[in-house]
């Protein structure tokens, strides 16, 4: 069901708005809406700016938290604004000295990766870079090629005794090496590489022995740094672990005072002077805003409004959803449809129910429901899943209609029937001939259920005060009336009974449609609006004319989806039928328990998946479309809300 909501509109004293926020608003569920929006209608009235000055505190606090290593041995302990100012200064001043120290060592370990990174396609280069670097007379210069300029390079050296290349390195597009030329004639030889496309790299001094011995050099000296960054973590890890409790607390602390400073957002101030009030506007459950209004009743310094008439506020009231334990999990199938609004009618319960007879009639084994029934209670209970405990409360429905049919991990001679074997069962109508009687029953379990979709639909018309949707909607009386004779003529006809005289039929029929028809002329009759019929009355009866058809063609083709309730009984009854041919079991005979065992859990998981698919669909296409919009926004505390 939908919890009541109360608006309430708070005033104070501007300097008093935190003692409010930690005295009364913490203790209740709120939802803040924006001041200035709902109270646009009054002039005096300006945003209430003021910058957060715990937000920067908050960072640090979640900061020192997040490199906590295990949170969940933390007790939570309580401290003052006072404590944890001084707990976060005190860290930061033992923290940020080693992170300084680690930052100079990380600028060393960069560094050095730096030179690992430039000499190590050189390390075939067997000679001391020492000596290379002080050369005077021949110059070199260290690069690379592309492979596929190397051969054009390679005649080049061969045929010239001005320059020699020494390869180094290759991969699959390049080749490193060095080249030697007289300093004579660097600027002939330079420009003969380059136009080879020879890309030179600059290698610092620093290196010692040959590019092998710099390159083990190195990575040695990275290895110690990343060693001395190591311990300063370990460091800096050991001071927050010591005190972790009041880091936790100082966190908690501080996210509570930043989430009632940050209250201003929403609220205003007074434009006068002095002296000068707040205004916060929000809604609570009708439980809350009497327990506040007596909580706040000898305090002089907080004022409260509660506004009772929804249509005099701008903001459309949120949706709060309070339904018994055990029909809470099928919420989340609600949601994926969409909250229901204020004044819609919660269809969880009714969505929990339909939703597992349904499946117990498609999928109906109680063997197999028995599984599912304790295989989603025993998830739920240690994963708290939501699909779980449905599976779990669907398998209960499952296992009961396993009885009615008889069935038992695809036995049907184990238990007795209760009820009919869907594969065995059949009946005779009139006109319709002999008809397998889950068909029927299902059709017929489908038009009780959309008759009962339109009654709720009714009822949602009539809380919304909704004229059209009450009387001349699809699914309103006019609907109701006429889907209601097709399925009185259905069973007059059925049980071989004459229908109504000619005039009886219009009622029943001719007059429904027609006020489905002109709905909105006769709603803006109702209602006394200047314009009741559209100007083009040509067009409008045109387009009546192709919508009663569609109207008319929906409400068959909605009857007619529920066929797919017995389709699956029998489907389900069919492939038992073949899992027990394939284990030898189907005359009685001793079955291979493994094909038998395989074949129920594909049977299990494969059908039990696409009948759960189905029932959904069912759900969302055949019921809600015809009652609920699903256009509800979620009541979210400020005290919840991410920071």
């Amino acid at each position: 069901m939908i919890v009541k909501m109360k608006f309430l509109s708070i005033t104070g004293p501007k300097s008093d708005i935190d003692r409010v926020a930690e005295k009364y608003l913490s203790k209740y569920e709120i939802q803040l809406e924006n001041t200035l929006s709902e109270l646009k209608t009054v002039n005096e009235l300006r945003p209430y700016v003021e910058l957060n000055p715990y937000k920067s505190l908050l960072t640090k606090a979640n900061e020192y938290l997040g490199l906590i290593q295990k949170k969940e041995a933390i007790e939570p302990a309580k401290v003052s604004l006072e404590e944890a100012v001084k707990v976060i200064h005190s860290l930061d001043l033992t923290v940020n000295d080693l992170k300084e120290k680690r930052q100079k060592l990380e600028d060393k370990k960069a560094k050095y990766l730096e030179l690992l990174h430039k000499i190590e396609p050189f390390i075939g280069l067997n000679y001391d870079l020492e000596k290379i670097l002080s050369f005077q007379f021949i110059k070199y210069r260290f690069g690379k090629i592309s492979k596929e300029y190397f051969a054009k390079l390679e005649r080049y050296v061969y045929s010239n005794f001005d320059t020699i290349f020494y390869k180094c390195y290759s991969d699959e597009s390049y080749v490193w090496g060095i080249y030697f030329l007289p300093a004579s004639q660097k600027e002939k030889i330079d420009a003969i590489y380059t136009s080879m496309h020879f890309e030179r790299l600059y290698i610092p001094d620093g290196y010692h022995g040959t590019p092998q011995q710099a390159y083990d050099k190195l990575e040695l000296d990275i290895n110690e740094v990343k060693q001395e960054i190591s311990s300063i973590n370990e460091e800096i890890s050991k001071e927050i672990d010591s005190s972790k409790e009041i880091i936790y607390a100082a966190s908690e602390k501080l996210k509570k005072l930043s989430r009632n400073f940050d209250i201003r957002k929403l609220a205003a101030c007074t434009k006068n002077e002095n002296p000068v009030f707040y205004i916060i506007c929000g809604w609570m459950t009708e439980k809350d805003a009497i327990s506040f209004e007596k909580d706040i009743s000898d305090d002089e310094n907080v004022f409260c409004i509660i506004e009772d008439d929804h249509n005099n506020i701008f903001s459309s009231p949120p949706t709060k959803l309070d339904n018994p334990k055990i029909f809470k999990p099928f919420e989340m199938f609600l949601r994926m449809y969409g909250l229901p609004a204020y004044n819609e009618f919660d269809p969880t319960i009714f969505l929990a129910i339909t939703y597992t007879i349904i499946f117990g009639c498609m999928f109906g084994d109680a063997g197999q429901g028995l599984v599912l029934f304790i295989a989603g209670a025993l998830l739920y209970k240690y994963k708290k899943l939501d699909i779980a405990a449905i599976v779990s409360m669907a398998g209960i429905f499952s296992t009961i209609f396993g009885f009615l049919y008889g069935s038992l991990f695809g036995f049907e001679d184990i238990i007795p029937a209760l009820w009919l074997h869907p594969m065995k069962t059949y009946i005779t109508l009139p006109v319709m001939g002999t008809l397998n009687t889950v068909l029927v029953l299902a059709v017929a379990f489908g038009m009780g259920l959309i008759l009962v979709s339109m009654l709720i639909n009714i009822y949602n018309g009539i809380k919304q005060k909704n004229l059209e949707k009450i009387f001349f909607d699809t699914n309103g009386v006019a609907g109701l009336i006429f889907y209601g004779s097709i399925v009185l003529s259905a069973i007059l006809i059925m049980t071989g009974n004459t229908l109504p005289g000619g005039i009886i039929l219009f009622v029943m029929f001719g007059i429904p449609l027609l006020l489905i028809a002109f709905k909105e002329p006769l709603t803006a009759l109702i209602e006394k609006k200047a314009e009741a019929m559209p100007k083009e009355v040509g067009m409008f009866l045109v387009q009546t004319l192709f919508e009663l058809f569609e109207v008319v063609l929906s409400y068959m083709t909605n009857t007619i989806s529920f066929v797919r309730i017995g389709a699956f009984a029998l489907s389900h009854a069919g492939m038992m039928e073949v899992v027990m041919t394939l284990s030898g079991a189907e005359n009685g005979g001793s079955p291979n328990w493994l094909i038998f065992i395989i074949g129920n859990l594909v049977v299990l998981g494969m059908e039990g998946l696409i009948v759960g698919i189905h029932v959904l669909r069912l759900e969302y296409y055949e019921m809600f479309s015809r009652f609920f919009s699903g256009s509800g926004r979620e009541f979210v505390p400020y005290t919840k809300q991410k920071q």
